[in-house]
């Protein structure tokens, strides 16, 4: 949207309160917490739309961002008991899940081998047999096989236990894991800051100040990460806003964040199932405030598995710019808690396809945004056909 339009938006809107708050957008300049909130309560979606539009195109025009990446979930066993969690098994029944071995998950990566994937995400339940020492010898085997493949993995609430239990300081644990073969950080485990929410579903991980702390060491060290925030359960508008002011606090200081990726809340088959699910209309508006907020957050994603194909398509024209990847070998994390998609992989052609279909351009990145190649002139059936395409 050019900024013509959006002024002309603004000059039409009869809150002077998002009037306001809109030039500010348009003049880019930062949005203070409590405006945040009003747009949260006061801005309709047609004006959060547009603002977060004008701010995602002037950051990256038409580009929307995928990658080729694959899944390696250890364990779903778990000792930590998130009331939100459908996907993990206490240890105390650990017959009811799974457990997979180094050469497994060497399996899995072998699966890859001549194709042109980028990435490797590893992360899964915090399994008190899985050790620092496990993870940093797995690392190192799958450097050894294939030293291209970009490692993204652990959340802060695997990483604290690993280093709690090897008596290590979080900075000489993330060194650790970092020679080993760490490259990134993903952004799970964060779920919603604030302590008396918090306290509420997930209260025996890592908190805030821990899962701060862990990604604020990575910057140091040199690594990226990404941060998520787990929205639409039981938190206001007041937490979403302090949650994110949090991370754009960090951001400031280290400047190591590529991308934020608010997860909707889903409840089949957890504690919370009693709790109704966000509406599309309020996942829309969360989309459009964090781009809107999160100004120093380079990248906005939408997990499509979670929110779904059609979905996740509606959020490029609300500030989203990264659509995930193609994620093969089907994450089962949101497919167990009632995603729409429960067998989530797509080609590179679905992917490309999908992005098209919203007059965007379809760009392959690798894990720190560097442009591997551009599709938007690519012709479908050649992406099918070509194997180094799909």
């Amino acid at each position: 949207m050019k900024d013509s339009s959006v002024a002309a938006l603004l000059q039409s809107e009869k809150n002077p309160a998002l009037r306001r708050i809109g030039e500010k957008v348009l003049a880019g300049e930062r949005i203070l917490p409590e405006e945040g909130i009003i747009l949260f309560e006061n801005g309709s979606l047609p004006f959060l739309g547009a603002l977060a539009n004008f701010v995602r195109e002037k950051l990256h025009g038409d580009k929307t961002y995928f990658n080729r990446n694959f899944h390696i979930e250890p364990t779903n066993i778990c000792v930590f008991s998130c009331k939100f969690c459908s996907y993990s098994r206490l240890y105390a029944h650990r017959e009811e899940g799974w457990e997979l071995t180094t050469e497994q998950m060497l399996d899995i990566v072998r699966k890859y081998d001549g194709k042109p994937v980028t990435e490797v995400h590893i992360v899964g339940g915090v399994h008190p047999k899985l050790t620092l020492e496990f993870f940093a010898e797995l690392l190192r085997k799958i450097k050894a096989h294939r030293p291209d493949l970009h490692i993204k993995g652990f959340t802060p609430v695997e990483l604290d236990y690993m280093f709690r239990k090897a008596k290590v300081s979080v900075e000489e644990g993330m060194k650790y894991l970092h020679e080993a073969g760490l490259d990134s950080l993903p952004g799970g485990g964060a779920e919603i800051f604030a302590p008396e929410i918090r306290e509420q579903i997930c209260a025996d991980k890592v908190d805030a100040a821990g899962w701060l702390k862990i990604h604020q060491t990575a910057h140091e060290l040199g690594m990226h990460s990404n941060a998520t925030m787990l929205y639409g359960h039981i938190e206001q508008y007041s937490h979403r806003i302090d949650h994110m002011e949090r991370l754009r606090s960090l951001q400031d200081k280290t400047g190591g964040f590529n991308t934020f990726i608010p997860l909707k809340f889903r409840n089949k088959d957890n504690e919370m199932s009693h709790i109704p699910e966000s509406s599309i209309v309020e996942d829309m508006k969360m989309y459009a405030v964090a781009r809107l907020y999160m100004d120093n957050f380079p990248h906005l994603k939408a997990y499509w598995p979670m929110l779904g194909r059609n979905n996740a398509q509606l959020t490029l024209s609300f500030g989203v710019n990264d659509i995930d990847g193609t994620i093969d070998d089907s994450t089962k994390i949101y497919s167990m808690a009632g995603s729409e998609e429960q067998t989530p992989a797509m080609s590179t052609a679905q992917l490309v396809s999908l992005i098209k279909q919203v007059k965007r351009k379809p760009v392959e990145r690798d894990t720190l945004y560097k442009e591997i190649r551009d599709y938007s002139t690519i012709d479908l059936k050649e992406i099918e056909v070509n194997p180094l395409l799909n």
